[in-house]
């Protein structure tokens, strides 16, 4: 069969030193490490994200609200849906741990608080 040989402008050994020689088998598939997280890059990505809770929770709960408020002909609805989406944004953020500092800890996940690390006296 003509043309079985190597192509060229590709190598026909394995440089990479993996068994099957997969471009794909050099990426790791393993779990972020502890830098590598979601929000790892100095919290940028995780202020993008609270902001990003704040006004998704200020858009929804206002238009609930003015709904509401043309449903049952009031005026205030709305405004109470632009704080109660506000509240909602920052709790959601802070449940998932955006809106505090993240200092990486092995012993389970749990945060202690200073001075608490020695132990009791």
């Amino acid at each position: 069969m003509a043309g079985t040989g190597p192509r060229p402008g590709r190598a026909s050994g394995n440089a990479s030193g993996n068994a099957s020689g997969n471009a794909s088998d050099t990426l790791s598939d393993a779990p972020p490490q502890d830098g590598e997280g979601r929000f790892s890059n100095g919290g940028y990505n995780a202020g993008i994200a609270v902001f990003s809770y704040m006004i998704g929770g200020i858009a929804v709960w206002s238009l609930i609200g003015w709904g509401l408020d043309n449903l049952l002909d009031t005026r205030w609805l709305v405004l109470a849906g632009a704080f109660l989406g506000a509240a909602g944004g920052f709790y959601l953020s802070h449940m998932h741990n955006l809106t505090r500092s993240h200092t990486p800890n092995p012993q389970g996940g749990s945060r202690l608080t200073s001075g608490a690390e020695d132990g009791p006296e």
